[in-house]
C-alpha cells in the first residue's frame, strides 16, 4: 500500500464507490452493475442458429467455427450474424441481456428445435457447436483431454492479454509503466508457452486442426500479425517462429478468411461484413456506413 501511495499519490478508500467516470476509451459503458439499461428485442432471421456478435477475437472464434462447419458440409450450420455494436453499448439491451447475462460477445440461440437453447462465452459456443455437428473435437479421451486443455487455457489466459495488456497499453486514459510491465512479461510468457508447444505439434492440440485452434488463433494469431493493439514491434512477435508458422497456416483457410469478416465494422472496407445471412453475402457485401473502430474484447 505505501508503494503504491508513494509512486502515484492514491490512497484507496475502505470501500469503493462509483461516483465518476473510469475515463478511457470505455468509460461510456464500463459500470459495476449488470443488467439491462435499454428495451431492444433482436433480430431473427430465417436460420438455425442466430448469432449476435462482433469481429473481436472473441467473435471471430464462433464465426470460423461456423464457416468451417459449414465448409465442411453441415447444413445445419447456416446461420444468420447480427452485429452487437459494443462501443455503443448495444450489449446492454434486454435482448442481448437475456441471452447471456453477462452483456458479452459473441452469444449464440440453436432455433432448431422447439425450444430455443442459448450458448453464451465463446469457449461454451465452440464446445456446442462441435459437440452438436461431431466435428473439430476429438472423440479419444486422450486426444479431447488436450483440445479442451488448450482451449481453456486460452479462456483462462484470455484476460491477461486484453484486460491487462490490451487495456492500460492501448486504451488506458495514463500510461502506467508497472502495469504495462507486468502485462508485457505475462503475454510475453504465454506466447512462450504457445511457440514451445508448436514446435513439436503442427496444430495446438496435436496433428489435427481443433476448436483449440479456432479459440487461440484470433488472440495469439492476432499478435504475431500486428493486429491487435498496434503492439507487434513493443512486443517483439517476430521471436517466436512456431506461432508465426501456425498463424500462417491457419490463415491460409477460406473459411477463417470468410470468419473474419463476419460481423466487422471497422477497418479495411474490403475486410467487412456486418451482417451474414447467407454464403452469397461475401460476394454481395455492399460498403455500409462505417462505425468507429472497436477494442478486441
Amino acid at each position: 500500500m505505501l508503494n503504491m501511495t508513494k509512486a502515484t499519490g492514491y490512497v484507496p478508500p475502505r470501500v469503493w464507490v462509483w461516483n465518476r467516470p473510469s475515463g478511457g476509451q470505455f468509460a461510456n459503458i464500463n459500470r459495476p452493475i449488470s443488467g439491462s439499461t435499454h428495451d431492444r428485442e433482436l433480430p431473427v432471421g430465417s436460420h438455425p442458429l442466430q448469432l449476435y456478435s462482433l469481429a473481436t477475437p472473441n467473435g471471430v472464434k464462433v464465426t470460423v467455427m461456423l464457416e468451417e462447419l459449414l465448409a465442411l458440409g453441415h447444413r445445419g450450420a447456416e446461420y444468420d450474424a447480427w452485429p452487437i455494436r459494443i462501443d455503443e453499448g448495444e450489449q446492454f439491451g434486454s435482448g442481448f441481456v437475456s441471452i447471456n447475462p453477462n452483456s458479452k460477445i459473441p452469444a449464440l440461440v440453436d432455433r432448431s428445435d422447439a425450444v430455443p437453447i442459448r450458448i453464451f462465452e465463446s469457449g461454451s459456443i465452440l464446445v456446442y457447436l462441435a459437440e452438436k455437428f461431431g466435428a473439430f473435437l476429438p472423440t479419444k479421451r486422450a486426444a479431447r483431454a488436450e483440445c479442451l486443455s488448450w482451449l481453456f487455457w486460452q479462456m483462462g489466459s484470455g484476460p491477461f492479454v486484453a484486460g491487462g495488456f490490451g487495456h492500460f497499453y492501448a486504451y488506458a486514459p495514463t500510461k502506467i509503466e508497472y502495469a504495462i510491465d507486468r502485462f508485457a512479461m505475462e503475454v510475453k510468457r504465454q506466447l512462450d508457452v504457445l511457440n514451445r508447444r508448436l514446435a513439436q505439434n503442427e496444430y495446438v492440440a496435436g496433428d489435427r486442426y481443433t476448436i483449440a485452434d479456432m479459440a487461440i488463433f484470433p488472440w495469439y494469431g492476432g499478435l504475431a500479425k500486428g493486429w491487435l493493439y498496434d503492439a507487434a514491434e513493443f512486443l517483439g512477435v517476430g521471436q517466436y517462429k512456431n506461432v508465426q508458422r501456425w498463424a500462417d497456416l491457419i490463415l491460409e483457410r477460406a473459411a477463417v478468411q470468410r470468419g473474419r469478416r463476419v460481423n466487422r465494422t471497422f477497418g479495411d472496407p474490403a475486410s467487412q461484413l456486418h451482417e451474414r445471412h447467407d454464403a452469397r453475402d461475401f460476394e454481395d457485401a455492399t460498403s455500409q456506413p462505417l462505425l468507429q473502430h472497436v477494442s478486441p474484447r
